[in-house]
C-alpha cells in the first residue's frame, strides 16, 4: 500500500480509515512539524526524502508546486468532503490505480452533488 504524509489540515478522520485500508499514513503532528508554520515547500520536500506522497486539501498551491518541482514522491490533491469515509474510499481507489505516486499529481475531488 501507499506511503503517505499528511499535511497540517487534512482530516484526521480520513487518515484512520486509510490506516485501515492498509495504507501508511504519517501525519504533520507525528513528524514533529505541527504548528511551525512550514512552507508547503517543505512539507513536500520532507515528504519526498522520507518516500511518502502528500496528501492536502490544499489544491491550489500544492498543484503549482507540482507543475514547479515535479520530481517528488507524490501529492494527492483532494477536495473537502464531509462523508469521511466516502473520501477515504476515493482516495484508496484513485491511488490503487497507479503503479507508483512518484512524480505523480492525483485529484480526489468530491463527487457531484444529485439534484433533489
Amino acid at each position: 500500500m501507499a506511503r503517505l504524509y499528511a499535511d497540517e489540515n487534512f482530516s484526521s478522520p480520513v487518515v484512520k480509515l486509510l490506516r485501515n485500508l492498509g495504507h501508511d499514513v504519517l501525519t504533520v503532528k507525528e513528524a514533529g512539524n505541527a504548528n511551525q508554520r512550514i512552507s508547503d515547500e517543505e512539507v513536500l520536500a520532507f515528504a519526498s526524502r522520507n518516500n511518502r506522497a502528500v496528501l492536502t486539501f490544499n489544491r491550489p498551491d500544492f498543484i503549482k508546486l507540482h507543475l514547479l518541482q515535479p520530481d517528488h514522491a507524490g501529492i494527492i490533491v483532494c477536495s473537502e468532503d464531509f462523508d469521511r469515509e466516502r473520501l477515504a474510499m476515493r482516495i484508496n481507489q484513485a491511488i490503487s490505480q497507479v503503479e507508483t505516486l512518484k512524480g505523480q499529481l492525483i485529484r480526489v475531488n468530491r463527487p457531484p452533488q444529485s439534484s433533489s
